[in-house]
C-alpha cells in the first residue's frame, strides 16, 4: 500500500507513514459495491404501500355480463385497469433488510480505504486534540488542500476521530462540508463517500503500539531469580 502523508494540526507536512497491517488489503470493487447495495437499502425505511384490489372500497359486483357484450371480460371496479382502482405489483409496506456477513463488512471497508490511498484522498492529521477552535479546523483544511493540489470548493471532508479525542468533534461540526466520523463505528458507505478523508494519528498508533505489560513485572521476575 501506498505511504499516506503526514500533517500537523497546524498544516504542516511532517512526513508520510504506513497504515496498520490491520487496514491493509487488496481492491475489491465488487465487494465494496456490493457492501454499498446493503447499506443503502437498510437506510430506507420501507414503508410505502399501495392497496390492493381486495382493500379498494368500492362495489364487487360484476360491471356487466361475462358473454354477449363484444367487450373485453372484467370483473369488478376495483381492478388495477381501472381509474380508481388497486395498483398491479405495487410495494407492499414489508421491509426486506439485507445482511452482510462481518468478515466481508471488514473486507470491504480496507477496499474503500485503498482505494482511498491509491486516489491519494487520505492523511493523516498528528495532534488533532490540539485544535481549540473552529477557525484553526478551517485554517488546517486550507492549508491541506493547497499542499495537496485538491480542488477547492467541490470536496467534501470527513474526520475520523479516536475516542479519546471525540470533544475535537465541537470544533469540527460547523465547518460546511464536513463529517465527523468515529473510527470504532467506521463502515465502507462512510469511507466511500465521505471525500477527502483526515485521520486520526492515535489510531494509527494505537493500531501499531498497543499497550504492553507494565516494565515493573520484568523486574519483580530478576528480583525472584535473584532470591
Amino acid at each position: 500500500m501506498k505511504k499516506v502523508n503526514v500533517y500537523s494540526n497546524k498544516g504542516v507536512k511532517q512526513g508520510v507513514v504506513s497504515l496498520p497491517k490491520s487496514l491493509q488489503g487488496e481492491k475489491n470493487a465488487a465487494l465494496l459495491a456490493q457492501a454499498l447495495r446493503v447499506y443503502t437499502s437498510r437506510s430506507h425505511p420501507g414503508l410505502s404501500k399501495t392497496k390492493t384490489r381486495g382493500e379498494i372500497k368500492t362495489s364487487t359486483r360484476k360491471i356487466y355480463r361475462q358473454k354477449g357484450t363484444g367487450m373485453a371480460r372484467h370483473g369488478a371496479k376495483s381492478a388495477p385497469i381501472f381509474v380508481g382502482g388497486s395498483k398491479a405489483h405495487g410495494p407492499d409496506g414489508r421491509k426486506r433488510e439485507l445482511v452482510l456477513p462481518a468478515k466481508m463488512k471488514k473486507k470491504a471497508l480496507i477496499a474503500a480505504l485503498r482505494m482511498k490511498v491509491d486516489k491519494g484522498s487520505l492523511v493523516v492529521i498528528k495532534g488533532l486534540s490540539g485544535l481549540k477552535k473552529t477557525k484553526e479546523t478551517a485554517a488546517l483544511i486550507k492549508k491541506v488542500v493547497k499542499h495537496e493540489n485538491f480542488t477547492n470548493g467541490k470536496n467534501r471532508f470527513s474526520f475520523i476521530i479516536s475516542d479519546g479525542n471525540r470533544n475535537v468533534a465541537k470544533v469540527i461540526r460547523n465547518i460546511q462540508k464536513v463529517k465527523i466520523l468515529s473510527f470504532k463505528n467506521l463502515n465502507a458507505y462512510d469511507i466511500h463517500f465521505g471525500g477527502i478523508l483526515f485521520l486520526d494519528s492515535e489510531v494509527i498508533i494505537k493500531k501499531d503500539d498497543p499497550k504492553k505489560t507494565p516494565s515493573k513485572t520484568k523486574t519483580q521476575t530478576e528480583g525472584k531469580q535473584k532470591k
